[in-house]
């Protein structure tokens, strides 16, 4: 029988994801929009006001599991770039951290993101990124997991001065990410390629783990 895990996302294109990830696990996967109906709740609104990706996703595995009370884990990520050639961090005036999608009240669209990280590119060269990721599981009161260690984070890549015409509503900078062995989009590339950006290996690594504990 497999166990349910509530993924706290609303993010269609990362519960895809990590279904496929979490695919070999005796686990089933849902997201938030599939607990609420399930479970009758409403999904609070959880301001992720953490300074690092763990305390993001311990914020909202909380808030989660103290509405569904049911096993949830939820991850967050931030991106960092370093100049290719140099190996020296890009100025902390335009790295992104944990605001992805930018500091301001109003996000970036997928669009608005891939036109301002294709201008990086353009002014810096070769730039290349990281997604350092965290992950944190409530499985119940008594037993709760989290980690940031480098098993979650992505693959490094290079970013591209010119988006892929491929595009998933959700992940738009998979559409301007470039593999550095092939020079290839990921896109281009065979198979689920962009996991390995993902780091999808290391979150089912990590939860293979907490289920066994429990």
């Amino acid at each position: 029988m497999k166990t349910e895990l509530i993924y706290g996302t609303g993010n269609p294109a990362k519960l895809t994801g990590m279904k496929r990830a979490l695919e070999k696990l005796p686990v089933e996967v849902i997201g938030l929009k599939e607990a609420a109906e399930k479970y009758q709740k409403e999904i609070p609104y959880v301001e992720e006001t953490g300074s690092t990706p763990l305390e993001n996703a311990r914020l909202k595995a909380n808030a989660y599991y103290k509405v569904f009370g049911k096993p949830v884990f939820s991850c967050d990520s931030g991106l960092y770039l370093w100049d290719y050639e140099t190996g020296e961090l890009l100025p902390n005036e335009v790295q992104p951290g944990i605001c992805v999608r930018g500091r301001g009240e109003k996000p970036y669209t997928d669009e608005e993101l891939i036109n301002k990280y294709t201008a990086l590119a353009q002014k810096f060269g070769c730039v290349l990124g990281r997604y350092k990721n965290a992950i944190c599981f409530v499985a119940d009161e008594e037993h709760k997991y989290e980690c940031e260690d480098e098993s979650l984070w992505g693959e490094a890549f290079l970013l591209a001065k010119k988006p892929h015409v491929k595009r998933v509503p959700g992940f738009p900078i998979d559409s301007i990410s470039i593999e550095i062995k092939s020079g290839q989009y990921y896109y281009d590339l065979e198979g689920d390629s962009q996991d390995v950006v993902a780091a999808g290996e290391g979150f089912k690594n990590f939860l293979d783990r907490c289920i066994y504990k429990t």
